[in-house]
């Protein structure tokens, strides 16, 4: 059918040309010819065609001049541009080539070479048309994947959050500890992780961690508190030494569970940070905590960052066993606690950032 044929633009001062071309492509395909460049865009107005077949020296404005035109308009810039000329020297083929031309044809016309060059560079044309819609298609859909990736990524991290959370705050109904213990250490953590930051401390152990999932992970601290019987853990007195030896095995068991989780569900990502958190946060620096009686710089710098956030606010909170200790005591006593209970380093910035820690 007529309308299934690709449309070639021919542009000649020659009429003859024009006629000869026109005979030789009509044919195969919808041939529009124009005299001089100025008329071809007139055309162009009202037709994009597959082709522009255009000669080089015409009066007014020449090839060269045509195709810098052509290829500096949004709309006519990717239409291919094959040269005309009865030139054969290899710098002008060279300049039409560099300015966007995709070939030379010389005149006078061979009808058969004619037609090849035309129909393998449409062709090319055509394939590279395919290409780019198939890459456009493949770009959508890759974005549109990742799209997918990172709303799912973000529902698994909001369901571990909200999951790491709700188990804490059973842990917390148990041991009768309201309001907020969980965001108060989180909050602590944080204050100290922003000053180790600063002051260019413990950057090698740092550098690494990802800080969001170490606050979620934080949550999970004293989760082996579920394995603690209630008469000792919501006794209103002073423990024994066999309750306090029962007491300290919730960091034992802590652990345990932690790493229990991350057998069943293959993943050590998510929990890594917990199960530090969970094993070494009574550990002291001078080497009398507990489970392991680690000493200094043996004991994980998150045990001994959560060791301050959360006696802090053990201090500050009221507990079945206590009332609340003013923040100015508690500092005191951390401060004292320097070198004996907790890392000098740690409580050298707690104490220079106390006051962000009052929070009750």
């Amino acid at each position: 059918m007529e309308s299934e044929k690709k449309l070639v633009i021919l542009v000649d001062d020659n009429l003859a040309n024009l006629k000869i071309g026109n005979n030789i492509l009509e044919e195969k395909y919808t041939v529009a010819t124009s005299p001089s460049a100025i008329k071809m865009f007139n055309l162009l107005e009202h037709n994009t065609p597959d082709l522009i077949l255009l000669d080089i020296d015409m009066p007014y404005m020449n090839g060269y001049e045509a195709i810098k035109l052509l290829k500096s308009k949004p709309d006519t810039k990717d239409i291919p541009v094959i040269f005309l000329t009865a030139k054969t020297e290899s710098g002008d083929e060279l300049e039409g080539l560099s300015l966007g031309a995709i070939d030379y044809i010389t005149k006078p016309f061979n009808p058969a070479l004619l037609l090849k060059r035309i129909e393998v560079h449409l062709l090319v044309e055509g394939q590279k048309k395919t290409l780019e819609k198939q890459a456009a298609e493949l770009k959508n859909f890759n974005d549109n994947l990742q799209k997918m990736v990172e709303e799912k990524t973000e529902n698994i991290l909001n369901m571990q959050n909200v999951l790491l959370k709700t188990i804490a705050e059973l842990v917390e109904c148990r041991d009768d500890i309201t309001g907020g213990h969980i965001e108060r250490t989180q909050q602590g953590i944080k204050i100290l992780l922003e000053e180790i930051e600063k002051k260019g401390i413990y950057r090698e152990e740092t550098k690494e961690w990802d800080v969001n999932l170490l606050l979620q992970s934080s949550q999970l601290h004293d989760v082996g508190k579920i394995s603690i019987n209630d008469n000792i853990l919501k006794k209103p007195g002073e423990l024994t030494i066999e309750e306090f030896s029962e007491m300290k095995k919730h960091v034992s068991f802590g652990e345990y569970i932690i790493e229990k989780i991350e057998n069943l569900a293959k993943e050590s990502d998510f929990l890594y940070y917990a199960k530090i958190f969970a094993a070494s946060h009574h550990e002291k620096w001078d080497g009398t905590g507990y489970p392991r009686g680690l000493k200094g710089e043996e004991i994980p710098l998150l045990g001994r960052i959560m060791a301050i956030a959360d006696v802090y606010d053990a201090l500050t909170s009221v507990r079945p066993y206590k009332k609340a200790f003013p923040h100015k005591d508690a500092v005191k006593i951390i401060s004292e606690g320097s070198g004996k209970q907790f890392d000098p380093a740690l409580v050298e910035l707690f104490v220079k950032n106390s006051q962000r820690f009052n929070m009750q």
